[in-house]
């Protein structure tokens, strides 16, 4: 039998190679929760992707969500659209979070539209990014809505009621928001990676 080495001893002379996990590469999208960016494959959102967030009803901090990114895309050359919003920004709001207004446009269309002016929009490549709330899509539309986010280098960014969870999604990323006990997020789906198991909070932003 050989004699036993301390393993240090080896690291010392440099005879055993020791390898160091490369450094995460900041995300291109990040999302403004330093948590949840640290758990996400991309390092934030998807870029050129679709994103589904699934909500338990309207206004329950899917916008707070969002915010960060929205402050810091309103500062580029494209604008970010609105498609069919459940309820009007509130401009005073969204202003002390960042975000510039004059670079903000909102498209009003019937229920029926709205995955049609999404789709539209990000086909464009005009856009930074488009969100809307789609009340009549399957698994084709969202499958188009991934494809024209793709082509046209836009975050495309989908709130849906969370009844949806249970049908498989072509979206890059599925993000499950609670309102209560606490406002928190779960991540559901990421391209690319595992799915964390521990929901992250949305007391406050980590931007």
């Amino acid at each position: 039998m050989g004699a036993v080495v301390a393993l240090s001893t080896l690291f010392d002379a440099r005879q055993v190679w020791r390898g160091r996990a490369a450094p995460m590469p900041a995300g291109e999208q990040p999302t403004g929760w330093a948590e949840l960016d640290a758990a996400l494959p991309a390092g934030g959102w998807p870029d050129a992707a679709l994103s589904e967030i699934l909500l338990p009803v309207d206004g329950v901090g899917e916008l707070r969500l969002v915010l960060p990114t929205l402050a810091r895309l309103s500062q580029g050359a494209r604008p970010v659209v609105l498609v069919a919003p459940p309820y009007a920004p509130c401009v005073a709001g969204w202003q002390q979070h960042g975000v510039d207004m004059r670079r903000v446009e909102m498209v009003a269309v019937g229920d029926a539209e709205v995955a049609w002016a999404m789709e539209q929009c990000l086909r464009s490549g005009s856009c930074a990014a488009v969100l809307a709330w789609p009340r009549q899509v399957d698994d084709r539309t969202l499958r188009r809505l991934q494809v024209a986010a793709d082509g046209g280098r836009s975050l495309a960014f989908a709130f849906r009621d969370r009844r949806h969870l249970s049908n498989a999604s072509p979206a890059a990323l599925r993000l499950e928001l609670e309102a209560a006990p606490r406002a928190q997020v779960w991540v559901r789906k990421c391209r690319g990676g595992a799915v964390p198991a521990q929901p992250f909070p949305l007391a406050r932003s980590l931007h």
